[in-house]
């Protein structure tokens, strides 16, 4: 059966990215979580150059909708974090923590997207920097392309391009083995250095949920937030409207604020656990796309891991499984479900170390699970009373 994900015109699993980039070079080592490059800007063997990009995805699709309804640009700044973080912390999965380089590129339809938005999103690029700064993570922003593009962009595109060099010896090339604990790092509540509520949905599957939570209202009045070619029906499905009220530890949040939480970065967390921790990581996964099967695309050898002790699902995607009816086997592949980074460590005396310093930035954390040896490659996710197998 056709996922719902799938009727919209995405893929969570990007199999034919995967397919077209298959034989080409993986670079100085092939199972990083980034692709390595040799020290093209220095010429030194020791070290090696990472570049990277992302953007927002459709996120910036439900930032419009709201935007439109309230004149609230201030939702523009999570959509210039979401971008960075998609980024950064995907590099800093492959080792890299600190001095990064910052390049953003932005095309709008100018009809529809006005100077101001692009104020907010080129100013804020500093400010988050700014922050960052403050939890000794580096960020210097290179300035960028900006372009009114309105024949080819529906409202607007938000993306980066982000460069480090590092030493080779940091580079965490994922070896993923029996007998690993993973430790899994909430994706929502309110860590140290954020200002509100993080509902936990990051940049990946608002497709979904935007498309499931949210009334055929926004289809009507904003035919320009979505794909026309995907079919009628699967566009603006739900019953509920932006600035409905829901209610989390006593408060109220909108749905719409909600769904558009700043993807959560970990960067003041791994800034210091991975230089202390190094030696005893197997693996940092971020748990984008693919969600909670992201790790199956690096592991290459007969493992099974098991992901039985879950961190409680958000109120977020609980709301998005009610709502839609999706089954919780296509939720765990589209959504992080509660935790977008993992760490797979060789030892669970590191493991309770790495929860304690999460802790202390008020990052939920505990080990969710473990590798096991296998017959064939599989990931088994526990939840909701099921047992769920993706091979």
């Amino acid at each position: 059966m056709e996922k719902r994900y799938e009727k919209r015109g995405v893929s969570a699993s990007k199999d034919e990215v995967h397919r077209a980039i298959k034989g080409l070079d993986k670079g100085l080592f092939p199972n990083a979580f980034c692709k390595i490059l040799p020290d093209i800007s220095g010429g030194d063997s020791h070290y090696c150059n990472i570049m990277h990009a992302d953007t927002a995805g459709t996120k910036t699709a439900l930032a419009y909708i709201y935007w439109r309804e309230t004149g609230d640009l201030s939702v523009w700044k999570g959509i210039v974090q979401d971008a960075i973080v998609m980024n950064l912390d995907d590099m800093a999965c492959a080792g890299c923590t600190d001095h990064f380089i910052l390049s953003s590129t932005i095309g709008r339809n100018k009809n529809l997207i006005s100077g101001d938005v692009i104020s907010t999103l080129i100013n804020h690029t500093y400010a988050f920097a700014e922050k960052m700064a403050e939890y000794g993570v580096h960020i210097y922003p290179a300035g960028g392309e900006t372009a009114d593009v309105g024949d080819i962009v529906r409202t607007i595109d938000v993306g980066y391009t982000a460069f480090a060099r590092i030493r080779r010896s940091e580079v965490i090339d994922i070896q993923i083995k029996e007998g690993d604990t993973i430790v899994g790092f909430a994706s929502y509540g309110q860590a140290s250095y954020e200002d509100t509520y993080n509902g936990g949905m990051g940049s990946n599957g608002l497709t979904s949920a935007r498309h499931d939570l949210f009334s055929a209202f926004y289809k009507a009045k904003y035919p320009d937030s979505f794909d026309p070619n995907i079919p009628f029906d699967m566009a603006y499905t739900g019953s509920k409207m932006l600035l409905d009220e829901f209610l989390i530890d006593n408060n109220s949040v909108h749905f719409g604020k909600l769904v558009l939480s700043p993807t959560r970065t970990y960067l003041p967390l791994l800034v210091s656990m991975v230089p202390q921790f190094r030696k005893y990581i197997s693996a940092l996964i971020h748990c984008t796309g693919g969600g909670q099967t992201k790790v199956m695309k690096f592991i290459h050898s007969p493992l099974t891991v098991i992901k039985d002790n879950l961190l409680p699902m958000p109120p977020l995607f609980e709301a998005i499984h009610k709502e839609s009816g999706t089954s919780l086997k296509e939720m765990y592949e589209v959504f992080n479900m509660g935790h977008r980074l993992e760490a797979y460590v060789s030892d669970t005396g590191i493991a309770n170390e790495m929860i304690a310093m999460a802790r202390e930035l008020k990052i939920d954390a505990q080990i969710v699970g473990r590798v096991s040896a296998s017959q064939h490659k599989k990931l088994v996710v526990a939840s909701g009373g099921e047992v769920i197998e993706y091979a």
